[in-house]
């Protein structure tokens, strides 16, 4: 059976092949941290806060795909295939538009 990443990658997909990179993972997984860090900072504006969060949380998203193999051929799909590349089942990735969805999620 053919992985939803997988189905995803390809010429004119939004994923692309390419081999994990051990050392790739690691600065990402480093850059997030670090940025988490600096986002706690109260002394940074909430812009920066955000923009430090965010920067984070693609990372962490990127570093996830990049474990499977895979690279993004847009910035945005590291975010929409993330249930995907953590291997969490459908019923536990509902939309995000369906609070009650998120809501009945298994503690």
């Amino acid at each position: 059976m053919t992985s939803p990443l997988d189905r995803n990658a390809g010429p004119g997909k939004p994923l692309a092949h390419e081999p994990p990179d051990a050392a790739e993972f690691d600065g990402l997984r480093q850059s997030a941290l670090a940025r988490l860090k600096d986002a706690e900072n109260p002394a940074n504006s909430l812009a920066s806060r955000f923009d430090l969060a965010y920067g984070a949380a693609h990372a962490l998203c990127l570093a996830a795909l990049r474990y499977h193999g895979y690279r993004p051929t847009q910035r945005y799909i590291v975010f929409q295939v993330l249930p995907d590349s953590l291997g969490l089942r459908p019923e536990w990735a509902p939309s995000c538009s369906s609070e009650a969805a998120w809501m009945a999620l298994p503690p």
